[in-house]
């Protein structure tokens, strides 16, 4: 039959029902083209003579030859029993081959000697001589590719059930042959995927010898050149689905236009504003206030680092929504949180006229069901909440900004839900103190409206960070004393409430015993996401108040927690931890004038990244340089998708952590920029192979790019 690149895997020669079974389950290849974009990892070089191979010693295993490839002529082909012989020479000399159990064999019978082949075989010895048993070769006259052989083996990525299948001594070996009768069958066929004026443009070679290439390179030259097309598609194709997703967004959806500022913003900053906003607040303020008079529906990012002032920024940007006939929300990932964003709103905002709530799964049914009235008659202004705030059951009479506080500790689709909640989307402020990521990479990418908060409040000392391992217990024992003989209090985390039989970490019930063993005259409690909320929120009054000396926790506290008087976080089996988690919990001290301290406390043995995730923490405390160093560690996450790190779908060879990629990437994002000026729906004649390729890359993928 004819191979083309939509053809099941399975039909290819060597591969069959079961081989393509598990390539599908294992590495989501099922078709031709899956395979062929399935690139390696690692390139060797590994071209020989026959010659060459005469000078290993193969008793001794470090110096094995496993796969090679040779160039010559095959000849004297002979049928022996259950098995075919036959002789491969290049211009150094001569070497047996050897097929077991070849059922249909005419094909060697049919090789003309004179024709000039390339071959891929493993070396192993017999009776003291050197041969090759089942190798494969092709025909360079019949080589679409090119008429150069070659010179590197090429690695891939596997799995323990892929090397079974194919043995894992001969996993590359058998793959590449996979992958090479794929090219040999599919390529001439394949369409080109970039239009002319890409390739001329960016002095791009073409797809069929890119793909060709970057598997079985033929010099250094062309596999660099490889994979220059390759990345280049990559990024190009990313850069075109989400920047059209911007345009369209852009030309299409329509924003609510806030124009008034005359009642609410006006008397706040008169009457009710305690402190003067710093010149980044002032900023983030002018370019928030320009998207919502847009007439565009405003996806905006605002970054600062912890305490820098993002809820004022939120509070005012709310107010203007309240003054134009709007509501507003604020989502929160956590009820600790969302309660503190009410009491600081509250107070900030107390006497000005203004209804405020607070929605949480804790909220009783009375009280949910006069809210949910509130927001449909048009009574509350800003509704407060965490996940409750997207159920069904929640409806606005007239949403027109949502507010996404620490925007990464919600999926993609959650967020997505608060477009739902007017039949014209409402202006989304997203804000992130450590933006994660996937965030991070989309900001990069130039998908997001960007504000910055980089400017903290006046008289802030910077957190002293410190690694202990648990055997410097006591050094952290005389910081706490130290602390609270000041007059200060203490924060201690833990991963777990309970002890794991699974996991050998630190945990709360024990931490709490400990705690009170080691420091009996200190008033000591205990706060998690298991206890109710009356009952954390009776622990964090005392706390406030100074009432609780040392306050034991999960992440329950990880952001929004405001003691200025606390000094010291501690943190018990920090490797367990994140950088992001464990910024915004540095964060809860630091709030006040005076210094403060983080204790990183961990186990001797680390593997090597966390150790450099712990380093990091030692090093800044500044949490956009904390982003860049999760994105080199963590990867860039899906961009289309729900994934928050890791890989993204659409890229196998670009890492935009990379500073060399990134300089691609706003390359690539500037000429596609360029198209999209001039042809913004695409419907250009020279810009159809792009629109064809979008289809087959992005059919089965729900857009989530939009969302921030």
């Amino acid at each position: 039959m004819s191979i083309n690149l939509q053809t099941d895997v399975k039909y290819l020669q060597t591969v069959g029902d079961r081989r393509a079974a598990v390539l599908k389950k294992e590495l989501n290849i099922s078709t031709v083209s899956d395979l062929l974009y399935y690139f390696p990892f690692r390139h060797s070089e590994l071209f020989y003579t026959i010659k060459d191979l005469k000078k290993f010693d193969f008793n001794n295993s470090d110096n094995k030859v496993p796969t090679v490839q040779l160039q010559g002529t095959i000849h004297s082909v002979q049928p022996l029993y259950e098995r075919t012989a036959a002789i491969f020479q290049d211009e150094t000399g001569t070497i047996p081959l050897m097929w077991f159990k070849l059922h249909d064999d005419s094909w060697l019978h049919n090789i003309n000697p004179s024709e000039t082949h390339v071959l891929f075989g493993e070396v192993t010895t017999f009776n003291g001589k050197l041969q090759i048993v089942s190798p494969f070769f092709r025909e360079i006259s019949n080589y679409k590719l090119s008429n150069i052989k070659s010179i590197f083996q090429s690695y891939y990525h596997s799995t323990s059930k892929l090397y079974r299948q194919f043995s894992q001594k001969n996993f590359h070996y058998e793959f590449g042959r996979m992958v090479a009768i794929a090219c040999y069958e599919a390529l001439p066929s394949a369409k080109e995927t970039l239009p002319e004026y890409v390739i001329e443009k960016n002095n791009l070679i073409g797809l069929h010898k890119a793909l060709g290439n970057i598997h079985f390179p033929q010099s250094e030259e062309l596999l660099k050149q490889s994979v220059c097309r390759i990345k280049f598609e990559e990024i190009f194709y990313n850069q075109i689905n989400i920047l059209r997703q911007k345009v369209n967004r852009h030309e299409k959806k329509e924003g609510f236009v806030f124009e008034k500022r005359d009642n609410f913003v006006k008397t706040f900053y008169k009457k009710f504003l305690p402190f003067s906003l710093t010149n980044a607040q002032i900023k983030v303020l002018q370019e928030i206030r320009s998207d919502l008079i847009s007439g565009k529906q405003m996806n905006r990012l605002l970054q600062g680092d912890v305490g820098s002032g993002k809820t004022v920024v939120a509070l005012i940007s709310s107010l203007i929504a309240i003054d134009n006939g709007y509501q507003a929300c604020i989502m929160a990932p956590t009820e600790v949180l969302a309660r503190q964003h009410l009491t600081s709103i509250s107070k900030l905002t107390q006497n000005l006229g203004i209804n405020i709530r607070l929605l949480t799964g804790s909220t009783k049914n009375k009280e949910r069901k006069d809210i949910h009235s509130s927001l449909t008659e048009g009574s509350l202004h800003i509704l407060i909440g965490t996940h409750a705030l997207i159920e069904d059951a929640v409806q606005f009479q007239n949403l027109g900004l949502a507010v996404i506080d620490e925007q990464h500790r919600f999926g993609v689709a959650q967020r997505a839900k608060l477009y739902a909640k007017n039949i014209q989307p409402p202006h989304i402020l997203a804000m992130s103190a450590t933006p994660i990521p996937r965030t991070l990479a989309m900001t990069v990418y130039g998908d997001l409206d960007v504000s910055v908060i980089d400017e903290l409040p006046p008289n802030r000392k910077p957190i002293e960070t410190k690694h202990f391992f648990d055997n410097k217990r006591s050094e952290t024992e005389e910081i706490i004393v130290k602390e609270i003989t000041k007059g200060h209090q203490i924060y201690v985390v833990f991963p777990l409430i309970q002890e794991s039989e699974k996991l050998d970490l630190k945990n709360l019930e024990d931490g709490y015993n400990t705690m009170c063993q080691t420091f009996p005259n200190y008033t000591i409690s205990y706060i998690h996401g298991k206890m109710k909320s009356v009952e954390k929120e009776n622990i964090m009054t005392k706390f406030k108040s100074r009432e609780i000396q040392i306050l034991l926790s999960t992440t329950v506290i990880e952001v929004g927690v405001d003691v200025p008087n606390a000094s010291v976080m501690v943190i018990e089996s920090a490797q367990r931890f994140g950088l992001s988690q464990l910024h915004q919990l540095r964060g809860r001290v630091g709030r006040g004038a005076e210094q403060s301290y983080c204790i990183l406390m961990s186990k001797f043995e680390l593997s090597n990244k966390t150790a450099s995730r712990l380093d990091i923490m030692t090093q800044t405390d500044d949490g956009f340089k904390i982003a860049d160093a999760d994105l080199m560690l963590r990867g860039p996450g899906m961009l289309e998708g729900t994934t928050q790190s890791g890989t993204p779908i659409d890229f196998q060879l670009t890492n935009i952590a990379s500073p060399q990629d990134q300089k691609l990437l706003v390359e690539v994002r500037d000429f596609v920029n360029k198209i999209l000026d001039n042809d913004p729906l695409l419907k250009s004649p020279f810009n159809e192979v792009i629109v064809s390729r979008l289809k087959q890359l992005y059919q089965n993928l729900i857009d989530w790019s939009v969302i921030s």
